[in-house]
């Protein structure tokens, strides 16, 4: 499969299980607000695809929001399957991302420094 594609499949895979976060985390007691689909992964055979998902809090909300995610991930592969046109609906697999937390960390710490130096020298 050509690359492109793969990359084309992966971005529509994101787009339709991030708006799917909203309907299926609904009646849960989980703000779907907290939730951000980061990436997506998917095999070449296009049989499993990973799903990176960031969840704003600490690392016990993570835990409980990815609880709920991973318990639902059924309802997620029926919708990728009514909304997607492939030849195989991929078994999704859900991690977490924590590339948000540390570009946030990383950001804190540039601006810690910015002010630091601007102390110094005003």
């Amino acid at each position: 499969m050509a690359v492109d594609r793969l990359e084309r499949v992966n971005s529509l895979l994101r787009r339709v299980i991030g708006e799917a976060m909203f309907r299926v985390l609904q009646g849960d007691d989980v703000n779907p607000g907290v939730v951000t689909v980061t990436a997506v992964a998917c095999a070449k055979n296009l049989r499993n695809a990973t799903v990176k998902v960031s969840v704003f809090g600490d690392a016990a909300e993570q835990s409980r929001v990815m609880g709920h995610i991973i318990r639902r991930t059924h309802e997620f592969e029926r919708i990728v399957n009514a909304e997607v046109r492939l030849k195989f609906t991929p078994q999704l697999r859900f991690v977490i991302d924590h590339s948000l937390e540390k570009g946030d960390h990383v950001l804190s710490i540039i601006s810690e420094i910015e002010k630091n130096e601007s102390g110094a020298n005003g």
